[in-house]
């Protein structure tokens, strides 16, 4: 029998505030194998750690229980307390009072009735504990980031400046993302491409830095500092080695009437393309669902005005795989898509135009040359509409997004302001649910809008826009002045809200990433470990966690690089002790473990056995590579001859604890 100690945490009125602390040490006193029980305001404390020293060697405690908050807050802190008292530190178990009793309820009987029982499952197990040693695995020193926006360029930049090597896996054909398509930022309105761009080529000058455009990453497996990640490099049918980025194919191929997805369809490109001017690596892109040579077999003509003879209509898809120590996942965001929002006549008319479309009108190697005028007839508007919060703050979600997208009343106040600036003559209406402006100089960067600009900002929902004529007829409400309007615009711009790359899901498949119901990646913990995924190795940048601006997006993202720096330093990593072990007695050989594995971490060895008769036997049986095994679990549930189980969590200790709940 162990002798178990018991500690209850106040966590102030946390826990206190709904569990009578003393009521629950008092009743835990009596359970089978405790010893020692005690209650103290703060256990994770330096004074509440020395109580739980002081108890183990006074008490000769074998294992004890600490009754307090969720394991993933402080199991480390307690088990570095048992260490240092001398006592294993898989001999600790967490009874979860706070997030999974006091939390929940408000009436005390029933929050401490409840603290009791989790308090009993716990001594339960430590009961059948035994002391675990951990392992250890090398630290493979490369990371991965995929996604190539300024997200993912900013921790690429900070990882290689720390000596490390890191790839970059881009699906476009570019590096860049949303920013490259941005004409000027808030609140300094300085211009997007002259910040981008050198962080663009100092990432393709780095000689630890590898670019990986046009692919996309196909599967992951493995564990923290030994990952194996298979990647598909796409065929460009450009060799990228030989290519100077001249760009004569794309100024002869005669294919031109390819929807250009940079300016988001408003006019037109090659098949044989450079995405834009400041495009890294400048390597020229053939379309193959437009090419007539790869369709057909007839044409050829960039292949014969390609003086570097870099055209290759043969390349296939190249699959590579790499190890990888660390994975930063910086796969970025897209504006919703208008279609659910017809009352706003996106679809009806091409002066109805989102944010982001606006940016490609404004910007000097957009469309239309920088020069800003209405998509259907050319002409420069004089009325501009903007309407805000576009499937943003949708109760109920039933076409949109019931979250704030955080960016669009600071962009839309820019846009604003560019407008009035470069064109006095234009009146320009903005209407908002509400202003939200918390960045640094962001409140005063609106008022600017409304006091210097002279922009009309109305608090008010747009109704219905109908296109009559040359023109867009809004009707809005004015929720100050309690009326409704009638605005006959030449422009209207929706704030769409922005949503994960559709990638994000995927990837989060492969990762073994949290996500949650909007598919932005879920952190470890949203205050104390904000860049790092619940899963080991894998860390966050930029807006693929949630919506953000470019400032806070490169903040993140040197914190994401100083976690994957943090982990690459290391030789070796300290491996989970509770792995998964085989009763190879019991084991039939018949690979379900094998098969279920995510990390591949069982194999299968034929195993001379001594029967009975004291004849000898060949069996078949399942081995676990402790290394490589991470405790998930999977292998127990699935062995149907119970000859799997894990270490720390063992079937006899799990039946212990329902035991103790049903008691």
């Amino acid at each position: 029998m162990q002798r178990i100690g018991v500690f209850v945490c106040w966590c102030g009125t946390n826990i206190a505030g709904t569990v009578d602390v003393k009521r629950v040490a008092d009743a835990l006193r009596n359970e089978p194998g405790v010893v020692f029980s005690a209650e103290y305001q703060y256990m994770c404390s330096q004074a509440g750690q020395d109580m739980i020293k002081n108890a183990i060697r006074e008490h000769n405690l074998t294992g004890f229980v600490v009754c307090s908050c969720s394991p993933r807050m402080h199991e480390a802190t307690f088990r570095k307390t048992a260490e240092a008292a001398g006592l294993n530190p898989y001999m600790v178990e967490i009874a979860n009072i706070r997030e999974q009793c006091s939390w929940v309820h408000k009436d005390m009987e029933i929050g401490t009735e409840k603290a009791i029982v989790l308090g009993r499952t716990a001594i339960a197990k430590v009961n059948l504990n035994a002391p675990l040693t951990p392992g250890e695995s090398p630290v493979t020193k490369r990371a991965l980031v995929i996604g190539g926006g300024i997200a993912g360029i900013q921790t690429a930049l900070d990882i290689a400046d720390a000596g490390f090597p890191v790839d970059i896996v881009e699906t476009k054909p570019t590096i860049g993302g949303k920013m490259a398509q941005i004409d000027k930022t808030f609140p300094t309105l300085d211009c997007a491409a002259c910040i981008l761009t050198p962080k663009m080529v100092d990432a393709a000058q780095n000689d630890k830095i590898r670019i990986l455009s046009y692919s996309e990453v196909t599967d992951v497996r493995g564990f923290v500092g030994n990952f194996s990640v298979t990647i598909k490099r796409k065929a460009r049918y450009v060799n990228e080695e030989i290519c100077t980025g001249c760009g004569l194919c794309t100024e002869k191929c005669p294919q031109k009437k390819v929807p250009n997805e940079f300016n988001l369809g408003m006019d037109t490109r090659r098949a044989i393309y450079i995405p834009f001017a400041q495009a890294i690596p400048k390597v020229a892109t053939i379309d193959a669902d437009y090419c007539t040579m790869l369709k057909t077999g007839k044409c050829g003509v960039c292949a014969k005005v390609c003086t570097a003879g870099a055209i290759d209509y043969t390349q296939k898809d190249l699959i590579m795989e790499e190890k990888y120590g660390a994975i930063v996942a910086a796969t970025g965001f897209n504006p919703i898509s208008m279609e659910p929002f017809d009352e706003f006549a996106y679809s009806q008319s091409k002066d109805v135009i989102t944010s982001l479309e606006l940016e490609r009108l404004m910007n000097a190697a957009g469309p239309t040359s920088g020069q800003f005028v209405r998509p259907s007839d050319g002409k420069h508007p004089h009325k501009i509409v903007f309407v805000q919060c576009v499937g943003s703050r949708c109760a109920g979600a039933s076409k949109g997004k019931e979250y704030c997208s955080k960016i669009c009343c600071m962009y839309t106040a820019k846009h604003a302001m560019l407008i009035r600036d470069k064109y006095p003559d234009t009146e320009v209406y903005v209407f908002y649910i509400d202003v939200r402006t918390p960045g640094k100089n962001f409140d005063e960067f609106y008022r600017r809008a409304v006091e210097e600009y002279g922009v009309h900002y109305i608090k008010g929902m747009v109704g219905k826009v109908t296109p009559t004529g040359d023109t867009l007829r809004v009707q809005a409400s004015d929720l100050l002045a309690n009326k409704q309007i009638l605005i006959d615009a030449d422009l209207v711009v929706l704030a769409a809200a922005i949503e994960p790359d559709k990638s994000a899901r995927p990837l989060a498949t492969m990762l073994t990433a949290s996500m949650d119901t909007n598919d932005f990646f879920t952190e470890a913990h949203p205050k104390l470990r904000p860049v790092e995924s619940p899963t080991a190795g894998v860390f966050l940048s930029g807006a693929c966690q949630g919506p953000k601006d470019i400032p806070e997006t490169v903040s993140q993202a040197s914190a994401a690089a100083a976690k994957v720096i943090g982990l690459l330093v290391k030789d070796k990593l300290v491996c989970n002790a509770c792995v998964a072990s085989s009763d190879e007695a019991m084991c039939n050989g018949c690979s379900t473990c094998e098969r279920v594995c995510p990390y591949g971490a069982i194999t299968y060895a034929d195993k001379e056995f001594r029967m009975p008769d004291r004849t000898t036997r060949i069996r078949r049986v399942a081995q676990v590579n402790q290394a490589v095994c991470q405790g998930c679990g999977a292998c127990t549930v699935a062995c149907p001859s119970g000859a799997m189980d894990l270490r720390g969590f063992s079937n006899k200790q799990i039946m212990a604890e329902v035991d103790a709940v049903c008691k």
